[in-house]
Parts: C-alpha cells; sequence; structure tokens
C-alpha cells in the first residue's frame, strides 16, 4: 500500500471528517483514509496508483470541500 497526502480544506468538526473518510473510503483501490482537522490533510492509503487528481477534486467538491492538492 502506498500513501497520498491531500489538502482538503473547510473541515471544521468530527462530522466533516467522518464525510470525507467515507466519501473518499469508497474510491476505487483506497484502503484507509486518516483525516488531520487542525491541519487539513487528509492521507489516503491505496493499493497501485493513487485516484487522479480529477477524481480526487470531483469527490471532495461533491462532499462541500475545497481540494487543495497533494502535498
Amino acid at each position: 500500500m502506498t500513501d497520498t497526502t491531500l489538502a482538503v480544506c473547510g473541515m471544521s468538526c468530527s462530522h466533516c471528517a467522518m464525510t470525507v473518510e467515507r466519501g473518499l473510503g469508497q474510491l476505487p483501490g483506497v484502503k484507509r483514509v486518516a483525516v488531520d482537522l487542525k491541519a487539513q490533510k487528509v492521507t489516503i492509503s491505496h493499493e497501485g496508483a493513487a485516484p487522479s487528481d480529477d477524481t480526487l477534486r470531483a469527490a471532495i467538491d461533491d462532499m462541500g470541500y475545497e481540494y487543495g492538492g497533494r502535498l
């Protein structure tokens, strides 16, 4: 498994973290999602290549947050 860290803006509470964890956890190949609210970062553990930036941006936008890119 490989980890990829993303900037995700707009998360402010445990409900936000749970929403992002569930949403990104449904993407193909993603096995684990860890949210750091304070740092506004999300780390995804995935098999193979990480989901594309377009896929990540669309999923995060659909949840109501802002994708800030890979870190």
